[in-house]
């Protein structure tokens, strides 16, 4: 962007319906709009100070605290940024899509910086009864590839482990797209048999077979205008994955029994725990349907590498599993769920609380309710971070980082002084 005057910029920013700041070379706030004074402000004072300060409570800017800056990115690179932080606001910390855009003088040169917040609907850092939780840095990740792709119409493939909450992150993703008001409909590929694969998918016509006393509508019109999921795409059959994959090149299907085309209009988004790429060299799934619905594809982290979002995920699946009953956890049960292995994932820790709850005659849920899960896997010790057997000091330490930052509730600050390093040294361990 050139250098326009700064009373007109000003005036610019003012009537932008999005939270703007402009800043300037050294991280402070020349300007904040009305959206941003009343998304972010309280009562504080804004400008003057360190946008950092305002945004994380920071006393240094990002990059030195282990955060991406986009700031510091653009002045090295003259071009815009655009990251996924955490934000500070009037109800407390929020994801917030940052685009951060530099303003150039008639020489060349960056004199200040227009930096928008977008704030993401589709997730939260607090207990939540519906949709996306978590704050930790690989959630963080996955959320912002999330948010780059939903606008688009680009076909995504969900990958992880099961009951990592695929169909929660596929609904994100359509929440979060242009076709939010059409429909969202999941097909779960592992229960179709081949038999009925194009009756569901396609819908058939009246007399198409027996039985069919009337025409029935295929799932793939009925996602028209909005979002076809298909889960488990990885269990479809080589001999109908040439069916989809004839949908998707032609974007046309006809109805069993049926004569005249009909068009698709819908948004595709895959989800699969197998290892597709490895099926495809293996010839167990086809090279061009692989292609066709992976344009896009993000893997979801398994809750052993968010570990530290245990806590805030055991309290938002707490308020769901029984929201006339305000459940909470025992400190002592929050430890041990930390020390646990999920091969379930999310999945399995709300087995876990579902059970316990049932098991407690009060609304605290202590380690024995927890113990007496069938489906828990005992930790290996009282402290997560000793082993059974010798392991190398490097993989003990990120143990230990990962217990200690789960278990004590405190800021990246607070949570480096106690260990007495830097926050950036925090942060680049915890991502190691």
């Amino acid at each position: 962007m050139q250098h326009p005057s700064l009373p007109a910029l000003l005036s610019y920013l003012e009537h932008q319906p999005e939270p703007r700041i402009l800043l300037d070379r050294d991280y402070t706030i020349i300007a904040a709009n009305r959206a941003y004074r009343e998304t972010f402000g309280g009562q504080q004072q804004i400008v003057g100070r360190h946008c950092y300060e305002v945004s994380h409570h920071y006393t240094r800017p990002c990059d030195q605290a282990g955060e991406t800056c986009p700031l510091k990115a653009s002045m090295q690179s003259g071009q815009s940024q655009r990251t996924l932080h955490l934000h500070h606001t009037a109800r407390g910390e929020e994801h917030v899509d940052v685009e951060l855009t530099p303003i150039h003088n008639q020489e060349g040169e960056i004199t200040w910086f227009v930096e928008m917040m977008h704030q993401i609907r589709q997730a939260s850092a607090h207990p939540d009864r519906n949709g996306l939780v978590g704050r930790s840095q690989s959630f963080n990740r996955m959320l912002e590839l999330v948010e780059r792709v939903a606008p688009s119409d680009a076909a995504v493939l969900l990958l992880g482990e099961s009951g990592t909450g695929k169909e929660l992150v596929a609904e994100a993703i359509h929440n979060a797209s242009r076709r939010r008001n059409g429909p969202f409909v999941p097909v779960d590929c592992s229960g179709v048999t081949e038999t009925l694969f194009e009756s569901e998918l396609f819908g058939y016509e009246k007399g198409a077979f027996t039985g069919a006393s009337q025409r029935k509508q295929g799932l793939v019109e009925a996602a028209s205008g909005g979002t076809l999921f298909l889960d488990e795409v990885g269990d479809i059959p080589l001999s109908l994955q040439v069916k989809l994959l004839r949908l998707l090149e032609t974007g046309t299907y006809r109805r069993v029994g049926g004569i005249e085309p009909l068009r698709a209009n819908f948004r595709l988004v895959s989800a699969t725990h197998r290892p597709l790429k490895k099926m495809v060299e293996q010839e167990q799934f086809r090279k061009d349907l692989y292609y066709r619905i992976s344009t896009f594809p993000i893997h979801l982290p398994s809750l052993s590498q968010r570990r530290e979002d245990i806590p805030l995920l055991a309290k938002a699946l707490l308020t769901r599993i029984n929201p006339q009953r305000n459940l909470e956890l025992h400190p002592d049960a929050i430890n041990l769920l930390l020390q646990l292995d999920y091969p379930g994932n999310i999945r399995e820790l709300r087995n876990i609380l579902e059970r316990a709850s049932l098991l407690s005659d009060n609304d605290i849920l202590m380690p024995e309710h927890l113990a007496n899960d069938p489906i828990a896997t005992e930790p290996t010790s009282r402290n997560p971070f000793y082993g059974t057997s010798i392991i190398s000091l490097d993989a003990l330490e990120q143990q230990y980082l990962q217990w200690v930052s789960a278990q004590h509730q405190l800021d990246r600050k607070q949570l480096a002084e106690k260990l007495g390093i830097s926050e950036r040294t925090l942060y680049r361990k915890l991502r190691n």
